[in-house]
């Protein structure tokens, strides 16, 4: 290392407890450094070497190291991962974690934690001197969280290039100023030639990430290639596309890890999942879908609970977890469910027998448990989302993304659930910006339930413009989560027992949302730009009664009455009505409502006529009169005739608005179901690329095995229990004289040299103990063969099969 890099080192190495370590007198005649054995609470100085004692267990917190002794008799096997994670929480972007030559996978748990926490990771690659043994630094290397795999000569030079101005202040007040000032580097202009580059080269729109986190992941990917600020990394972006995928990379880790808040995962186990199965018959399917699900731990994880309640029910309903990401080589890590042992440090021994097929330091996850995912990319803000899921498990992906975005993803995950879904997100997140979409079921473990109101200025983006309930409705009654049905019945129930005169609702603004029958007598549309305030439709005498009976209710909550007001009816005649304004209880409703009722006190009267003073008018004046009178009376059956014909016209136009209305509502469903063709159509390409992953691997494996058998010069050939031929290699084809078109007949049908009579005896018992059974037989010609059966065993094979090997002892000879 560089002497002027100041900065501290740890050593942790696999010490037995009786062991007596020289490790801190070798390394003093190695280094100028200080080299001691590590203590319990000593503070970390930069400068020191610190070596792990045997016995002890060692952590770091607030930059002091913490040893805690082993009990008796027990030996930490992964003390690498238990520094190296403790070190990240602590430091953060300040650590570096180095895995040198040992065994087993220790660190490779630690190196994850680091790279999450915007550290440096480096492991050891083979040159002449070692390592001498590379189970750690390979491990470490298999995660795809290292940054730099090096020989042990260069590992100095890129730690300083990154850390030589870091580490200059130890302080983390500094380091923060610091990170400030380069921020502030970063202007509105560079990010968003940054965002195109990266929208350009891999597809995908990092504008809504959150601005902190993006800047805080491009300063660490700037101080990894020592770049000389943001300009010159700016310009190495537009040069070389390989960088530009590093920090695709960059950007997409999460952190994530099996049962990950082991108590959220079980109150989702408690609470929801036997919901979810809650009168399902065995046709049905269970719908969930993981968004972001990175490397594939929180689906398995997911898929280990529902497995285990499904072994609780005699005929459970068909699994479907949908699990996409935008991140290729993710998914590949995913699908194929291989992960090292140390990854399921929080999955009980239990569930690892149970789920789980141990080969040496790696697991993999059980077929039955891979059955039920599948994996596709997937864009949860671009592409159109799943639907009628019965869970969306969305986890450590909002604290990623800015409020704008999240605004973005939230109805859609809404509009991908089915009515009372569950959303399961991660305990960093909430959903308190979003009430109106979902419901509180556990708020400490983050569950959530959507809300039954579908609402149309929620809707996601691929379900076109928003249509308003009521046109010309203001954005309060577009957040009442009340369907107009329901308002309906509450409405007309109320009516029915108390009311019968025309009536109408309004929101605490005076904006109508209900109408009743034979309300236009007592409304008027008013000139200029349309409204629905009820009091500026209101006819004139009422107008002004109405407003102060709304103002007196609504700032009060209690009803308000105006007794004997006068209103001019349209025909001229004159009605006296009692005007009624009181609140309006309704189930769920957001925001208050309020229920205005006209009582007409008595029945419409016509003008009185003025009396004519007889004498002042003489004979002839008095019958013109009459006959005035008459014409008078004459035209006013003609008006009341042509009122009658504007009623029913009125009633036409009114049965048209509603046939209207049916055809926007059949219009909005065949929307709909535009809709479900686009997520059934996204489903199916989803399982599409799943399937077409499946036979590719299918296809490798068997060119693979093609390849392996032709190589082979063992005579093998293998069995069903009944001597038929499933596969054999060429040795063997020379010995029987067999043909590839002989695969699915019976070894009997053939002249064989050998007898085959203590096959047939002796197969049972091999497969019933799953013990090989070894014999040598004399062949018809002569020679000697060594023969060895043994039984056949495959992961989720439901098919025994015997594998027979015949050696040839005068070929050996």
């Amino acid at each position: 290392m560089p002497a002027t890099l100041g900065a501290a080192f740890v050593v942790v190495t696999h010490l037995s407890r009786e062991h007596k370590s020289l490790l801190s007198d070798v390394l003093a005649r190695l280094t100028p450094l200080g080299v001691e054995v590590a203590v319990d609470g000593v503070p970390v100085r930069p400068g020191r070497v610190y070596v792990m004692p045997a016995g002890f267990v060692m952590g770091i917190a607030g930059g002091r190291l913490r040893l805690k002794p082993l009990r008796p008799a027990i030996r930490e096997t992964k003390p690498v991962d238990i520094f190296l994670t403790a070190l990240a929480v602590d430091q953060g972007e300040r650590a570096v974690g180095v895995i040198l030559s040992g065994g087993d996978g220790d660190g490779a748990i630690g190196i994850k934690a680091i790279k999450e926490h915007g550290g440096l990771t480096l492991a050891q690659t083979l040159d002449g001197s070692g390592p001498e043994a590379p189970d750690m630094p390979i491990s470490a290397l298999r995660t795809g969280f290292v940054d730099f795999g090096e020989t042990a000569e260069r590992m100095g030079d890129r730690i300083a290039a990154r850390f030589a101005a870091r580490f200059a202040a130890i302080s983390p007040a500094t380091q923060e100023g610091q990170a400030d000032l380069v921020a502030r580097e970063f202007d509105a202009e560079l990010l968003t030639e940054i965002f195109a580059i990266l929208r350009s080269q891999v597809g995908h729109d990092f504008s809504g990430y959150k601005p902190s986190t993006f800047v805080r992941r491009l300063q660490r990917r700037i101080s990894v290639v020592g770049a000389a600020g943001p300009d010159n990394y700016l310009k190495l972006l537009r040069a070389d596309p390989a960088e530009v995928g590093a920090l695709f990379r960059d950007l997409l880790i999460g952190v994530t890890n099996f049962f990950r808040d082991a108590a959220a995962f079980e109150a989702l186990s408690t609470h929801v999942i036997p919901k979810l199965f809650d009168e399902r018959a065995s046709t049905d399917v269970v719908r969930i879908w993981v968004p972001a699900c990175s490397t594939g731990e929180e689906v398995y994880s997911l898929a280990i609970l529902l497995r285990e309640h499904m072994l609780t029910l005699a005929e459970p309903p068909r699994v479907q977890i949908f699990a996409t990401d935008i991140d290729e080589r993710s998914l590949t890590v995913a699908r194929t469910g291989l992960y090292p042992r140390t990854y399921l440090s929080a999955v009980t021994p239990e569930r690892i027998a149970q789920h789980f097929v141990v080969e040496g330091d790696s697991v993999v996850v059980a077929k039955a448990v891979r059955d039920l995912c599948s994996f596709a990319p997937h864009s949860v803000l671009r592409d159109p989302p799943f639907s009628r899921l019965d869970l969306v498990s969305c986890r450590n992906l909002l604290i990623y993304l800015g409020v704008e975005a999240q605004q973005q993803l939230m109805p859609v995950l809404h509009y991908a659930l089915r009515p009372r879904g569950y959303l399961f997100i991660g305990m960093a997140e909430n959903v308190t910006r979003f009430d109106d979409l979902f419901e509180t079921i556990d708020k400490r473990n983050r569950i959530f339930q959507a809300r039954d109101a579908i609402l149309p200025a929620r809707l996601p983006p691929m379900s076109g413009p928003d249509t308003p309930i009521f046109a010309g409705a203001g954005q309060s009654y577009r957040r009442h989560v009340t369907t107009h049905a329901a308002l309906r019945h509450t409405v007309e129930t109320l009516m029915l027992s108390e009311f019968t005169p025309p009536h109408a609702v309004v929101t605490r603004t005076g904006e109508a949302v209900h109408y009743s029958s034979r309300i236009g007598d007592h409304l008027e549309v008013v000139p200029g730009q349309p409204t629905r305030e009820l009091a500026a439709m209101a006819r004139k005498g009422l107008r002004l009664d109405l407003r102060t009976a709304l103002r007196e209710a609504i700032e009060g909550n209690t009803p308000a009455v105006r007794d004997s007001i006068s209103v001019e009816l349209p025909d001229g005649r004159l009605q006296t009505i009692s005007l009624v304004v009181k609140p309006l209880n309704t189930a769920g409703a957001t925001e208050p409502l309020f229920l205005v009722v006209f009582k007409e006190a008595a029945a419409p009267v016509v003008r009185e006529r003025q009396a004519l003073e007889a004498n002042e008018r003489d004979t002839a004046f008095q019958g013109l009169e009459r006959e005035l009178s008459v014409t008078r009376e004459r035209l006013q059956g003609v008006i009341e005739e042509y009122e009658t014909s504007l009623e029913e016209l009125k009633s036409s136009n009114e049965e048209l608005y509603s046939v209207n209305e049916e055809m926007q509502a059949a219009n909005e469903e065949l929307e709909a179901s535009k809709e479900e063709t686009q997520s059934l159509n996204e489903e199916l390409q989803t399982l599409n690329a799943e399937l077409t992953s499946k036979i590719e691997a299918i296809d490798q494996m068997s060119d693979d095995q093609s390849t392996l058998f032709e190589g082979m010069n063992v005579a093998s050939v293998l069995l069903t229990p009944d001597l038929h031929i499933r596969m054999f290699t060429a040795a063997a084809a020379q010995i029987f004289g067999l043909q590839p078109g002989d695969v699915g007949r019976s070894l009997r049908n053939f002249s064989t040299p050998i007898p085959l009579t203590w096959l047939s005896d002796e197969i049972p018992t091999v497969l019933a103990t799953s013990r090989p059974s070894e014999r040598t037989i004399e062949s018809t010609d002569g020679a000697r063969y060594h023969v060895r059966l043994m039984a056949a065993s495959s992961k989720g094979s439901r098919t025994p099969g015997i594998v027979a090997n015949f050696t040839n002892l005068l070929e050996q000879g």
